[in-house]
């Protein structure tokens, strides 16, 4: 089972503003390099360190589930994202894949 999950960041409160907008997500600091996030149904926590995940890199790519895909497509972009991958059909859905503010890139998918 997974446990906790943990992202690096060049600009940690630049990424913790983009998820609390986006998601609603909830912070404790530990210092000026270090914070957890609550509020994800997956605790975790971001780290300061000029790398990102991206999935054409071989990063995980955590994906987030929406009911409406194109409402979660417009508020990420204007809270700074960018669209990797415009929404696009799959066997038992549709997605998009972005990247928030900090290049650390996510998706979005919905079976409705």
């Amino acid at each position: 089972m997974i446990d906790y999950v943990e992202f690096a960041s060049a600009d940690p409160q630049a990424m913790c503003a983009f998820f609390e907008a986006t998601l609603g997500w909830s912070f404790e600091w530990f210092g000026p390099d270090y914070v957890a996030f609550h509020g994800a149904g997956l605790e975790g926590g971001i780290y300061r360190a000029d790398m990102a995940s991206r999935s054409a890199d071989g990063g995980a790519l955590i994906v987030f589930y929406s009911r409406d895909l194109e409402a979660s497509e417009a508020l990420v972009l204007s809270h700074g994202a960018s669209i990797i991958k415009p929404v696009f059909d799959f066997p038992g859905g549709r997605r998009f894949q972005f990247a928030e503010p900090t290049d650390n890139q996510f998706a979005f998918w919905s079976n409705v």
